[in-house]
């Protein structure tokens, strides 16, 4: 599987993205990257779509492939992509505070920590549905690491429900626009792959 191994603030400041959003609690030094020359309208279209690809850690071919799922979906299907790209297990798995980052989550996934609804599951790149139950597998809720989230807990999103005595978590309802809490115009991304 390829993975993007470049510097992950050098691609924050290119993309003119804070790195918190990316679950990287450092900032840059350097100022921001300022181009004399604009932008052109492919130039901003490709931008957006590589700043949604860059926060959920996808690669190209994953990402066209949800998009046209998107689009096949009834509704607006900019609207769509988001809402696909925020029921990926992996991100929710990040946004319920089992994991700092996605690609910790992504990685704790594969290694076979979480269930979902009773039965093991290791793929990140799954699409849940309302209703559906994480939890973390109990062997794993005696490691450190899980031990520890309970006493570190942050707020969760309102379309999720987190139990953190127990570990585990429920989708109550389909994430919408005003859940996806970093600045991307997705309407972009659609013109982009209209062309």
């Amino acid at each position: 599987m390829a993975r993007e191994r470049g510097p992950i603030l050098k691609r924050c400041r290119r993309l003119e993205l804070e790195p918190q959003v990316v679950g990287i609690n450092k900032k840059s030094k350097r100022q921001s990257m300022q181009t004399t020359k604009k932008l052109s309208q492919y130039g901003m279209q490709l931008r957006e779509k590589q700043k949604a690809k860059f926060v959920y850690g996808m690669q190209e071919k994953q990402f066209k492939l949800l998009f046209n799922r998107a689009e096949k979906m009834p509704g607006v299907a900019a609207e769509n992509l988001l809402q696909l790209l925020e029921r990926r297990f992996d991100n929710v798995v990040y946004r319920m505070g089992f994991a700092a980052t996605r690609r910790e989550a992504r990685q704790l996934i594969v290694h076979g920590h979480f269930r979902l609804n009773g039965k093991k599951v290791d793929i990140p790149s799954q699409i849940l549905k309302e209703g559906d139950v994480i939890e973390v597998k109990e062997r794993s809720k005696k490691s450190p690491k899980f031990r520890a989230l309970a006493e570190t807990f942050s707020g969760v999103q309102n379309w999720l429900e987190v139990d953190r005595e127990n570990l585990n978590g429920k989708i109550l309802n389909l994430p919408t626009r005003e859940h996806i809490d970093y600045p991307i115009e997705e309407h972009m991304i659609t013109e982009f792959y209209s062309r």
